[in-house]
This record gives C-alpha cells, sequence and structure tokens, in this order.
C-alpha cells in the first residue's frame, strides 16, 4: 500500500487528526505525516472548509432561466452538476492534486461521521475527477485514542455511497422545490402588489405553517368560563384543600349539587380514606442533540443553533462525543469507561453519590439500537480547573448540562411518597393529593435549577375516620389559549410534526415519525426562516410576521404547507440511504409535484387578497454624514447601521450590536461626527467576561479604547 490521502471536513478536524500521530511538516492546505504502523508510507491530510463545491445556478444549465419569470418554469435540468464555490478554488486545487498524487494510492474519508459528511466528500471526490479506493473513518469522539482506534479499523465505504445518494437526493429535492416555488410564488404574489422576494423550502416551508398553525389556535382562541367545587378542610394538625369530582360549564350545575346535597358554606367532612403509595422517577434520558436543544433553551434561553455550535465546540476539544447525534442511547463499550471514570466527574461537579450500575438497563444501554452514533456524553478526558476556566460561561453550562445528565444515569431514582385523601361532605367525595420527597436521588445533580425546586405544598398529618371543618366554595375558572412556542420547542415541533409532546411516554410512542427535517439540519432550518423574515423570537417566544403569515396564506392547502408529507418524503430519503429507495425515482416525484404547483396554485391565489402597505419598506432614517465617503447618509438598515451612498461603491457600515452591546444612534452619531463614543459598559469578550470600553473610528473601523487605570 502506498501513501494515504485523508480528507478532513475542516481544518481543525485535520489538526485533531494530525495530532494523534508525528507530524512531518504542516503548509497551509495540508499536514503530512511520519510513517507508523497505521501508514507504514505516510499519510498526507487535507481539508475540505463545509461545502467546496455546491450544485449549479439555473442559469449555468440555461440561459433562459436566469430571468424569473413564469414561462421558463420548470426548472428541472436532465443532469444535475455541481461546481466548485467561488471562493474555495485555492483549497479545492489543493485537495485535487494531493487526491491525484500518484504515490498515493487510498483515499480515506475522514469527514463528519454523517450524511452530510458522506456528501461533503463524494461530491468533491467526484469533481477532482480521481478514481482510487476510498475507505471511510467512523469515529465518535476526536480523542486520541478515539482518533488512533478509528484510523486503525477503518470501514469499507459500501454504506458511506448508501448516505451519499441520502444526502444528495436531500440537496436536489432541496433545490428543485427552492429554484421553481420559490420563482413561481413570488412572481404570482408579486402581480398582486406583494413588494420583494418569497422564499420556499421543502423543509422550511411546512414548518414555518406548523407555527402560523399554533398562533391562528391563539388568535382564533375563545375563553370559556368554568365552575369547581373546593372544599377548605381544616384537620387537628392543620389545613388542607380537596375538590370535588365536578367541572361544568354552567354554575348553576354547581349550585344544584350543593344544594341537593344539603351542603352549606361552613359544614364538616368526615376523611374516608387516606393512601401512601411510594413512587419512583427513574433518570433521564441520555442526552441526542434535540434534547440538549430543548434542555438549554428551558433553561437558558439559547437558541438550537447556539447550542449546536458550543457542543459542536466542545467535541473539537474532545470534552464531549459527536454532537450530531439523534440517539439517547450508548453501548456497553461507552459505559464501562463512563463507569471506570465515575469518580472523576463526581468530583469535577462536586457530588459525590453511591452510583448504581445501569449497565444492562436497556433506557441507556442498548448496543443493538444505538444506530449510527451513540447519545451525547462526555470523553474520558475530563477538563482541568484551567480548561474550565478558559470556557466562556454559554460553554460550561452546555459542559455540565452533559455531565449531569450522564451522571444521573449512575445514580438513584428520585422518590416522593405520594399522599391521597378523600373527605367526605354529606356524601360528596373531595379528593386531595399532596407529594412528600423521599429520596432526592439523581435531581440533586440539578439542584440549582429553577424548575427542579418546585415543590407542592406539603399535606398535614390526617387520620382516616377523622371529622374536619370544612368551608365549601364554588371557584369560578377560564380556559386558556394555547401557549405560542418558545424557540427551543421548535426542534420538538419539527421532530413529532406538531403533534403535542408533554411527557416521555408520548414522545416514545411517536420516535418512530422521522419528522421534518433531520437532527443534524433543524437548527440551520429555523435560522433560515428568521433569517427570510417568516418568524420573530423576542424574549425566547416565537411568532409569525406579516411576510410569514402570507406565506402560509399562499401555500395553504398545498403539500408545501403539510408536516407530514414532508416527514413521509423524510422516510423514503432514509430508505435511501439503507440502500431500500430509489433516488431516481424520489426526484422524478419532485418533478411532477412541482409541475402540478405550476399547474394548480395560479388558480388557487386567485382570491387570495394582500395589505400591500405592510410589505413597504420602512423609511431608512439618516443619522449622521458618512465619514468615508463624505457624501452618502450613515442611517439604520435592518440589523445593521449603513451608507446610503452604497449604490455608487461606499461599504460603510457599522454593526447593530458588537459584542453582547447594542449601538445606539447616538454611538453611531458620535464615532462619525467626533471619531469617539464616551464609555460604554457592559461589552462581552469571547470567553464570557464582561468589560467597559469607548469605541474609536479608525480608518473606518471600530476600535475599542480602554481607560488607562
Amino acid at each position: 500500500m502506498g501513501k494515504i490521502a485523508i480528507l478532513a471536513e475542516k481544518p481543525s478536524q485535520a489538526r485533531a487528526y494530525a495530532d494523534a500521530f508525528k507530524i512531518k511538516k504542516k503548509e497551509k492546505t495540508f499536514i503530512e505525516l511520519e510513517p507508523c504502523s497505521t501508514f507504514p508510507n505516510g499519510a498526507v491530510i487535507t481539508w475540505a472548509v463545509g461545502h467546496l463545491v455546491e450544485l449549479k445556478e439555473p442559469k449555468e444549465y440555461q440561459k433562459e432561466w436566469e430571468k424569473w419569470s413564469l414561462g421558463s418554469l420548470p426548472i428541472i435540468p436532465q443532469k444535475f452538476e455541481d461546481k466548485v464555490v467561488s471562493k474555495m478554488y485555492t483549497q479545492f486545487h489543493a485537495v485535487k492534486k494531493i487526491f491525484n498524487d500518484p504515490q498515493v494510492t487510498m483515499i480515506y474519508n475522514g469527514c463528519d461521521s454523517e450524511r452530510e459528511g458522506s456528501n461533503i466528500f463524494y461530491s468533491l471526490l467526484k469533481m477532482t475527477k480521481v478514481n482510487k479506493p476510498v475507505k471511510r473513518l467512523w469515529i465518535n469522539s476526536l480523542e486520541v485514542e478515539e482518533i488512533r482506534k478509528g484510523f486503525n479499523h477503518m470501514q469499507s465505504n459500501e454504506r458511506d455511497l448508501l448516505m451519499y445518494q441520502e444526502a444528495k437526493t436531500r440537496q436536489i429535492s432541496d433545490w428543485l422545490v427552492g429554484m421553481n416555488c420559490s420563482r413561481l410564488y413570488t412572481l404570482l404574489l408579486q402581480k398582486k402588489g406583494f413588494r420583494g422576494s418569497i422564499s420556499i423550502g421543502r423543509v422550511q416551508s411546512p414548518t414555518v405553517y406548523l407555527i402560523y398553525k399554533r398562533q391562528q389556535e391563539i388568535e382564533h382562541f375563545k375563553p370559556e368560563k368554568f365552575y369547581e367545587i373546593e372544599g377548605v378542610f381544616k384537620a387537628q394538625n392543620g389545613v388542607y384543600k380537596g375538590k370535588a369530582n365536578l367541572k361544568t360549564k354552567e354554575r348553576a350545575e354547581a349550585v344544584q349539587l350543593l344544594q341537593q346535597h344539603g351542603i352549606e358554606p361552613q359544614d364538616t367532612g368526615l376523611i374516608t380514606s387516606v393512601t401512601n403509595k411510594m413512587k419512583r422517577i427513574a433518570p433521564p434520558k441520555l442526552h441526542a442533540l434535540s434534547t440538549l436543544q430543548a434542555a438549554a433553551n428551558k433553561r437558558w434561553k439559547y437558541s438550537p443553533s447556539h447550542v449546536l455550535k458550543l457542543t459542536q465546540s466542545l467535541y473539537e476539544k474532545k470534552l464531549v462525543s459527536y454532537p450530531r447525534t439523534d440517539s439517547q442511547l450508548i453501548t456497553h463499550h461507552e459505559f464501562a469507561y463512563l463507569n471506570d471514570s465515575l469518580a472523576n466527574y463526581q468530583q469535577l461537579v462536586g457530588k459525590s453519590f453511591h452510583a448504581i450500575n445501569r449497565g444492562n438497563n436497556k433506557r441507556y444501554v442498548d448496543s443493538a439500537n444505538v444506530g449510527e452514533h451513540y447519545a451525547i456524553i462526555p470523553t474520558k478526558k475530563v477538563p482541568t480547573e484551567k480548561a474550565l476556566q478558559s470556557m466562556n460561561a454559554d460553554e460550561r453550562n452546555i459542559y455540565f448540562e452533559i455531565v449531569n445528565t450522564t451522571l444521573a444515569m449512575f445514580h438513584q431514582d428520585y422518590q416522593y411518597d405520594e399522599k391521597t385523601i378523600i373527605t367526605n361532605v354529606k356524601n360528596v367525595a373531595f379528593k386531595t393529593v399532596g407529594k412528600t420527597e423521599l429520596v432526592k436521588g439523581w435531581q440533586e445533580l440539578f439542584s440549582s435549577e429553577k424548575e427542579l425546586q418546585e415543590r407542592e405544598e406539603s399535606l398535614p398529618v390526617v387520620f382516616q375516620e377523622e371529622m374536619v371543618q370544612s368551608k365549601v366554595s364554588i371557584l369560578e375558572g377560564t380556559t386558556t389559549a394555547p401557549k405560542p412556542y418558545t424557540e427551543g420547542q421548535l426542534i420538538t415541533m419539527m421532530k413529532t410534526c406538531g403533534k403535542s409532546v408533554e411527557d416521555e411516554e408520548e414522545i416514545e410512542v411517536l420516535k418512530s415519525i422521522e419528522g421534518i427535517g433531520t437532527e443534524a439540519t433543524r437548527s440551520g432550518i429555523i435560522e433560515t426562516i428568521k433569517k427570510h423574515g417568516f418568524i420573530e423570537v423576542r424574549k425566547n417566544i416565537v411568532s409569525i410576521t406579516p411576510k410569514g403569515a402570507l406565506l402560509c396564506r399562499a401555500i395553504e392547502g398545498t403539500l408545501l404547507s403539510s408536516p407530514s408529507m414532508t416527514a413521509k418524503w423524510e422516510i423514503y430519503l432514509h430508505k435511501i440511504g439503507h440502500g431500500e429507495g430509489s433516488a431516481k425515482h424520489f426526484i422524478e416525484s419532485i418533478g411532477k409535484f412541482i409541475n402540478q404547483l405550476i399547474a394548480e396554485v395560479p388558480k388557487q391565489l386567485e382570491s387570495l387578497t394582500i395589505e400591500a402597505e405592510q410589505f413597504k419598506p420602512a423609511v431608512v432614517k439618516d443619522i449622521v454624514m458618512c465619514p468615508t465617503c463624505k457624501v452618502g447618509k450613515i442611517g439604520l438598515r435592518k440589523s445593521f447601521y449603513g451608507c446610503s451612498n452604497y449604490k455608487n461603491g461606499c461599504k460603510q457600515t457599522f454593526p447593530g450590536r458588537l459584542l453582547g452591546k447594542k449601538l445606539t444612534e447616538k454611538n453611531i452619531h458620535d464615532l462619525c461626527k467626533i471619531g469617539k463614543t464616551a464609555m460604554m459598559k457592559g461589552f462581552k469578550s469571547k470567553n464570557g467576561k464582561q468589560f467597559n470600553a469607548s469605541l474609536r473610528l479608525v480608518e473606518g473601523k471600530i476600535e475599542f479604547e480602554f481607560n488607562e487605570k
């Protein structure tokens, strides 16, 4: 065997691979390794930078597809082709040169161990036109030991090729829907007075529609009054409350029940039953990406994309396992090393407890059902105090969430005593249920979290056949509207196609549904619909914008608004990845779907009315003369400040936010007029530390100026 060429997905991954071996030399576009037992004739590691190649644009297939017109639809090339991303030519040619090196006899795919990693590798390989044997690196951790083990047990590329087929088919189908439907709906809506463009996506559009549906439910909700009968009971050892088994929309029904039994506002009751039942709650499951995103959003209001970025950073620091996983299980191998390192993790979080061995509990450890990647868990590498301090606050939060959830697997069940009291008042039974904590168990690991500090009122000690004084009254309540989604709940909404899943049992029932998107892409989809202006997120609450509502009204009744249809598409794409489906058949079905939309949508939109005024671009308020061109005016444009003379080449801009601090109009005025702002408080550095500084404008760029003291 000759020299090995290894393609990593990005430079940081390539450096991690190289650190596991002896480096011969480093260059801008590759790292060469010394010969060793793993690579007897040496190896060279190069990298993509995400996608080095992408699908061609419509105009690159046919010139008439460049202009947006209804007459040019549908845009369906006979054959789909890739091209090199314009800014990536240098790295592409470096990869091509290495792959073509006569000394290289084998190529290793070292991109991320998932479908998109397969797509990145094979799309690039095909562009280089190199035909050499390929093997697949499949690892879940960037620790040195795991990297060496992975390279010593390279896999064949059979499964890799199937995953490439799935990812490429998904990419092509998204391209077809996006290119055709965005033009179709934009042009038809512009005829009705809409200004701007509408982006349509196979996955993003039904996602927006699910949010729209929730908002419609909230807006059209009509509150209704209801009535219950409550008793407040005074026993020998204290006071407790109970409710009769009645909930009615008619107050008269509650009044009639009290009169029928002759119950007075002040009466006596008899405790007919006191039962105690010990209950337990098992530790939570280990984290998949989606459950980690949901937990982090609930506790710290982090967006799903931010959580993925943080977890990816921890993965690259070799502290946690592969983040883009949909599994909440580990194999016996991972359980063994976690068990061996348990004392170190306990010391890290400052919580010592007697460990329960759950190595045979299939809730956590099930080698047969792990899938492509196991759950997100800490690696064997336990960070030092210095390493912890080098993390920013958000990274630390995510790391300890992963560690504590993993430690919980070894902890005792949470145990509590559930007491049920039945109090009889003139043959009307009032039920009271209370909880008393017995064993805190795994919840002690999360004791600082507010949601785990909630406690129900404890009940007094009472006895069967005890007489009590009762105060009975009719309570009036009002039904409440559904709550809007938080950004973290969007991930679960996408996984379950919008079905309500409040408890774990329901999630288990729905786990066979693929949902919308994939574990790796859902946070990106949320960012996309935010970027296109279809939704807004304020204080973690998601709402539909007028543009988003227009999109949903336009696609209502079509398959573009159908989450279940999108889920079925995802299921079929998954079949392609397992060799059970046909990419050709799927793309052809997408083509038929597009042709059907082109035929039917114009008629469907005839009755749609648009309030064009709400889509007029906002008038830009001029703040100050541009310090660069001295001609244009600096004004606020959506999320940044820019020069009105940009069409003539002025590129002067200022960010709307800088290191977590909003820049006000006065800040921008002072920068442009006098070149400096007053001292500003509350900037946040990359490691999470706050600092104060003035801003100075130096050659059109902002610089920090610190107090000399």
